[in-house]
C-alpha cells in the first residue's frame, strides 16, 4: 500500500517507518528533517506541520492509502492537517497517548471505555498539558477527517532509538557501576511496551482499514521494577549494585517521582492506576509483545554504540535522571538509618 506517516523520524515513529518498509509498503515520510534521517527507502517530503503552504504542498503531492500520524501534539494543527488530507487518504490512524485519559493513572485498569479529556477539536497549544491537547487531537481526527479512522493509545513506551530519555539513563548510568539508588519495591509489577511491537501492531490495523481504538500498553506484569533493572545490569556487564531504598525515605529527600529515577511512581491511593492499564482489545485483535528482557538487550546494543554525550535523557522542558551528588547524598543517608 501507499503509506503517508506525518513525523517517523524518531523512536515510535522510526519505528513505525521500520515497520512499513518491512511489509512491502510504499513509503512517504513528512517532518521537518531535522530531528533524525530519514530511513532509506522512503520518499521523504520535508515541511513543518506549523505551516499551511508546507500542508498544501504535501496534499497536493500524492494520494495514499493509509497516514499514520505520529507527531499531532496541538488539535488546532491535527485539524488542519486532517483537513487537507481528506480526500487524500483512504485511512487515517493517529498516535494518541495514554495521558488523554484523565483517571490515569488515579484509578485501576484504564482502557478504551474510559472518558477522555474535555478539549475541543480546534484548540491551541495554551489550551492545556500534553494529555487534554492528545484528547482534543483525537476529537480533530474524529470530527475532521472525511474517512474511516484509528486512534492508538500507547502506554509506557521503551526500546532502541528511544528520545524520552528513561530506559537510557538507567541503562548509562548502571554501565557506570558502583551503588545505584532504586527505588521503592523491587517486586512491584509493572507493565512496558517495546516501540517496535506498537510499530507491527499500529501498520497491521492501519492497512485492514481498522477503525476505533486501542490501548496499547503491553501485557499485565510483564516485569518487577527489579527484574527489569536487573536485565540492565546483565546486559551492561557492570557491577552495579541496586540499593533499593523505599518510596516514603525518598519522598522525605525529595526525589522527583517518574523524572530524576525514571518511571518510579510512589504506590499510594493517588496512583493505583499506574501499571494496571488494560490491552485487553489490542491483544485479542494481535497485538503480541516480546519480552521485556529483550527489549532491555536490544537497547543496550544500540545505545552502547552512541557516545554519552549525545544521548537523549529527555529535553530542555522535562529531563530524566537524577544528579550524581545528589544520589550519593541519599545513598548515604539511606546507610545511616538507625
Amino acid at each position: 500500500m501507499r503509506v503517508l506517516i506525518i513525523g517517523g523520524s524518531v523512536f515510535l515513529g522510526r519505528a513505525i517507518v521500520a515497520e512499513a518498509l518491512s511489509q512491502g509498503h510504499e513509503v512517504t515520510t513528512f517532518n521537518r528533517g531535522v530531528s533524525g534521517p530519514g530511513l532509506p527507502g522512503v520518499h521523504a517530503v520535508h515541511g513543518d506541520r506549523e505551516v499551511p503552504a508546507d500542508l498544501d504542498r504535501l496534499a497536493g503531492g500524492g494520494e495514499w492509502d493509509v497516514a499514520i500520524d505520529v507527531c499531532g501534539y496541538t488539535p488546532a494543527s491535527v485539524r488542519d492537517a486532517v483537513q487537507r488530507l481528506s480526500g487524500r487518504v483512504g485511512h487515517y490512524t493517529f498516535i494518541s497517548s495514554i495521558s488523554a485519559y484523565p483517571d490515569f493513572p488515579g484509578k485501576p485498569a484504564v482502557d478504551e471505555t474510559f472518558p477522555r479529556h474535555e478539549c475541543p477539536p480546534d484548540a491551541d497549544a495554551d489550551f492545556g498539558e500534553y494529555g487534554v491537547l492528545k484528547a482534543g487531537c483525537e476529537r480533530a481526527v474524529e470530527e475532521y477527517f472525511d474517512g474511516p479512522s484509528l486512534i492508538v493509545n500507547p502506554g509506557l513506551i521503551i526500546g532502541p532509538y528511544e528520545n524520552v530519555g528513561r530506559l537510557p539513563w538507567w541503562l548509562t548510568r548502571i554501565s557506570k557501576g558502583g551503588r545505584v539508588l532504586a527505588p521503592g519495591d523491587p517486586d512491584l509489577p509493572i507493565q512496558l511496551i517495546d516501540a517496535r511491537d506498537i510499530a507491527a501492531f499500529t501498520v497491521d490495523q492501519a492497512v485492514k482499514g481498522t477503525t476505533g481504538r486501542f490501548l496499547t500498553g503491553g501485557v499485565p506484569a510483564n516485569a518487577t521494577f527489579g527484574s527489569w533493572l536487573a536485565d540492565c545490569v546483565e546486559v551492561t556487564g557492570s557491577d552495579a549494585e541496586l540499593v533499593w531504598a523505599d518510596d516514603r525515605f525518598l519522598l522525605d529527600h525529595e526525589v522527583a517521582q517518574w523524572t530524576e529515577l525514571p518511571l518510579w511512581l510512589a504506590e499510594g491511593p493517588e496512583t493505583p492506576g499506574g501499571w494496571t492499564h488494560s490491552s485487553a482489545k489490542a491483544l485479542a485483535a494481535g497485538l503480541t509483545c516480546r519480552p521485556v528482557s529483550e527489549t532491555v538487550a536490544d537497547t543496550w546494543a544500540w545505545l552502547k554504540n552512541v557516545p554519552e554525550g549525545e544521548r537523549s535523557f529527555g529535553n530542555r522542558m522535562l529531563r530524566h535522571g537524577i544528579a550524581p551528588e545528589k544520589e550519593a547524598r541519599i545513598l548515604a543517608d539511606w546507610d545511616a538509618r538507625p
